[in-house]
């Protein structure tokens, strides 16, 4: 079981991390999501990086709304988070969320939040690269086929693309990469506060159409970075019936499960 502190605790010894770790609304709500947020704060104490969470006194980013066009929320929340960090004197954030990360790095600062945000893919390949993360020889995704689908707000949004891709290759697999990929990535449907809507109408749902280029691969797992991205993908093989034989995971969960 993991122990994971709070800013508040931490402040009240007098102590502070080297991180802060966003972990966002779905990494805090969604079941799903919450796997993803365990697999995380498991590699982290794994490697001995202290970190540690706001707690009840994180409040979502806004990023939903202002996609969805409510500035006023948005600029409320953004100025409630940023007192938060900055009362807490935060220098340095991770987050597993690219809408989180796109959010904090990019639109804070114009509101007086200026921090140092890091993707978790991107701390992952770093750790990987200094050779404080270790793999297992032998891992359970040895050889396997895996697939990667590119967030948006990681991939287009903020340049992200060799890092994830870098953290797959270190489990020894073997990477599919769809046709379109990278900055030619087809969305999975959820960006743009899209998550949290019917969609419009139209002839195929984006995600389904994603899924299927996805399974198409052969891949027998499809890896994302974005717990969006994931519920999208996973409902997207769910449809097309293929959930023995595809696994949606999230790449810090890929890590987690072959940790040497």
């Amino acid at each position: 079981m993991i122990q994971v502190q709070t800013m508040a605790e931490l402040t009240a010894r007098g102590e502070s991390p080297d991180i802060l770790f966003w972990v966002g609304c779905a990494g805090s709500f969604d079941q799903r999501a919450q796997k993803i947020t365990k697999a995380f704060a498991l590699i982290l104490e794994k490697v001995g990086i202290s970190f540690a969470v706001l707690g009840k006194e994180e409040m979502c980013t806004g990023d939903p709304a202002r996609r969805a066009g409510n500035e006023f929320l948005f600029q409320m929340m953004a100025y409630n988070n940023i007192q938060v960090l900055n009362g807490y004197g935060i220098k340095k954030i991770v987050t597993t969320c690219p809408h989180c990360y796109n959010t904090l790095k990019n639109e804070y600062p114009a509101l007086g939040g200026n921090y140092e945000v890091i993707h978790h893919t991107t701390l992952l390949q770093q750790l990987i690269d200094e050779g404080k993360l270790k793999m297992k020889e032998d891992g359970v995704f040895k050889g396997k086929k895996i697939t990667y689908h590119d967030s948006c707000y990681l991939g287009r949004s903020n340049n992200i693309y060799e890092a994830p891709r870098k953290v797959l290759e270190a489990l020894d697999s073997e990477l599919i990469e769809m046709k379109r990929c990278r900055s030619n990535g087809l969305c999975c449907g959820a960006g743009g506060a899209q998550m949290f809507k019917e969609e419009e109408k139209g002839s195929t749902r984006i995600n389904k159409e994603r899924s299927e280029e996805a399974i198409g691969t052969g891949a027998e797992v499809i890896a994302s970075a974005c717990p969006f991205c994931n519920t999208m993908m996973t409902d997207g093989v769910k449809l097309a019936e293929k959930e023995e034989q595809v696994k949606v995971m999230d790449i810090a969960e890929l890590v987690a499960a072959s940790l040497a």
